[in-house]
């Protein structure tokens, strides 16, 4: 349940590039206009599940179609942002008993790598760090789609979703069913072109 750590969704691109490619390829996230989403999905007592997001979030990434090896990914998510549509539970988990929001406000994604596996897909790597805790995490992703929008600007979308274990992160789940200690997270959005 990250910030969308990621991780991200930190996003902050880094590519080192030259200048004119960089201002090619470099993209942000569209936060401003609702078009970038980081939701989680944790199973709940082994009955149903809690969904959530984090609403407050930024990045930016690297994205080159003839170089997809040299893409790149950073995010920046504020954990107190955390939404499932219930503010006790919210509460519950932005407290020390499992997010220690006010000690670790934000959670961050930076990419390490990407390999392509396919068309339009591939596995990007980076460090997630959450609770104060990095860990080098997975996450296939796919290219939704790219083009001009009816605005003037160049946009190109991508979606990933990966698994955390959530003793990784410092967050104890000994208390609760082998079920409810990994967590889905799930990540989308438009990145327009600078």
């Amino acid at each position: 349940m990250f910030k969308k750590a990621a991780l991200a969704t930190a996003l902050g691109a880094v590519s080192l590039a030259t200048v004119g490619q960089a201002l090619a390829d470099d993209y942000v996230v569209d936060t401003e206009g609702q078009h970038a989403f980081i939701q989680f999905k944790i199973n709940h007592l082994g009955y149903s599940y809690i969904l959530g997001n984090f609403e407050e979030f930024e990045g930016r990434f690297h994205y080159d179609p003839e170089d997809l090896e040299a893409s790149s990914v950073e995010m920046e998510v504020q954990v107190g942002s955390l939404n499932t549509n219930h503010a006790e539970r919210d509460r519950h988990f932005l407290s020390d008993d499992f997010l220690s929001a006010d000690d670790y406000p934000t959670a961050t994604f930076v990419s390490t790598g990407f390999e392509p596996t396919g068309d339009d897909e591939g596995v990007l790597t980076g460090d997630f760090t959450l609770k104060g805790e990095t860990r080098e995490i997975e996450m296939p992703v796919t290219l939704v789609g790219e083009g001009e929008d009816p605005w003037g600007s160049y946009r190109t979308g991508f979606e990933g979703s990966t698994t955390l274990t959530l003793a990784d992160f410092g967050i104890d789940m000994s208390d609760f069913p082998e079920v409810m200690h990994e967590l889905e997270l799930y990540v989308t959005f438009e990145g327009v072109r600078q």
